[in-house]
């Protein structure tokens, strides 16, 4: 369920009683199994689908590191008109400083289900573009409202995709069943633009695409998401948990991808999630945790996640004067599989809290 809150709180202010626009699915895809490559191009008229990238980059000269947030949104809530949405974030850990922008607008065009990748969108006089397919792909943005960052990158997967729920789709209850498939590591190259500088920086992001998401347009559910790449052994975790604040259902699932890229669906009683502590934002007075125990006993690893920095805080000014937070940030892990010690980097998401 993760990566709902900047395109669904565009939805929901859309689908507000001020507006006259009427959700629908009718367009969204039902499958046996996601199919490769064809995925990877936009969906015709899908509710609400995305290509995202997350992950931690060093720099190559400094050894500084840094963490990445990049996404695309494509939604069309009534069936009739096509959107796009950008989002960029930069976490800087050594100056505690999070940069972050977004953008989005109403397309004249239904967009095209082509490929290779050409997604753009124009933010003032800067083009943020997303081109490529399969794990091959070219990022580039700047931040308009923070002069002088940016990002330039091109991606090669390490480990093959990752189809979730075994067939690319996930059953998250009654609430959607999303089309979901992640590359999990990919080895990624380019340059950030720090405060005007070009810093030449490599790493892992992990790439995730969803769609059929546009059902998710009810204010009382929340949801927490946890993307995991262990050093040693290279394996990785993505773990979910939805919340109904009304009933307290719970919905928890996520996936084990083993050294040899050996999927395993996790239900939700196959890992513990433990908040450990919370952080109140000062802005929106928000309480969200801010550290968290997983331990998954099947594959024997006990974790403890924690934030480099606890501000990593987005705030989201929509039509309307309507503002949207949550929170997604850069996060280390530790801990201990089978009793031995392991390292590795998380990115976590945290909505409607």
């Amino acid at each position: 369920m993760n990566k709902l809150l900047p395109a669904l709180a565009l939805l929901l202010t859309l689908l507000s009683p001020a507006c006259s626009l009427k959700p629908t699915t009718k367009h969204d895809v039902q499958a046996p199994q996601a199919q490769l490559p064809q995925e990877e191009a936009p969906h015709r008229r899908n509710s609400l689908e995305w290509w995202y990238f997350t992950g931690h980059l060093r720099d190559s000269l400094s050894g500084q590191q840094y963490g990445l947030e990049y996404v695309f949104f494509h939604f069309n809530p009534t069936g009739r008109k096509d959107h796009l949405m950008v989002n960029v974030a930069l976490t800087d850990p050594q100056q505690k400083r999070f940069r972050y922008d977004y953008e989005w607008r109403g397309l004249k065009n239904e967009l095209p289900s082509t490929l290779p990748l050409d997604l753009s969108l124009r933010k003032q006089d800067q083009t943020w573009t997303l081109r490529g397919q399969e794990g091959r792909y070219q990022l580039h943005a700047d931040l308009t409202s923070h002069p002088g960052y940016g990002l330039s990158l091109r991606t090669e997967p390490a480990k093959p995709v990752l189809l979730h729920g075994g067939t690319g789709y996930e059953n998250y209850g009654n609430i959607a069943t999303a089309g979901y498939y992640s590359y999990p590591r990919l080895s990624t190259r380019g340059t950030l633009l720090i405060n005007g500088e070009k810093r030449p920086v490599s790493g892992e992001l992990w790439y995730d695409r969803q769609w059929n998401c546009g059902a998710v347009t009810r204010k009382d559910i929340g949801w927490d998401w946890f993307s995991i790449q262990l050093d040693e052994p290279r394996e990785e975790l993505m773990l979910y948990a939805v919340y109904d604040k009304n009933s307290t259902r719970k919905i928890g699932g996520g996936t084990h991808n083993s050294v040899q890229s050996q999927n395993t669906h996790l239900g939700e009683s196959d890992f513990q999630l433990e908040t450990l502590e919370y952080w109140t934002s000062p802005k929106s007075k928000l309480r969200y945790p801010s550290k968290w125990r997983v331990r998954v006993p099947s594959q024997g690893y006990d974790l403890v996640i924690e934030p480099v920095m606890p501000e990593q805080e987005l705030t989201l000014k929509l039509i309307a004067g309507i503002r949207m937070y949550y929170w997604e940030g850069m996060c280390r892990v530790t801990g201990t599989r089978h009793g031995q010690p392991v390292r590795g980097n998380s990115y976590v998401e945290i909505t409607n809290r």
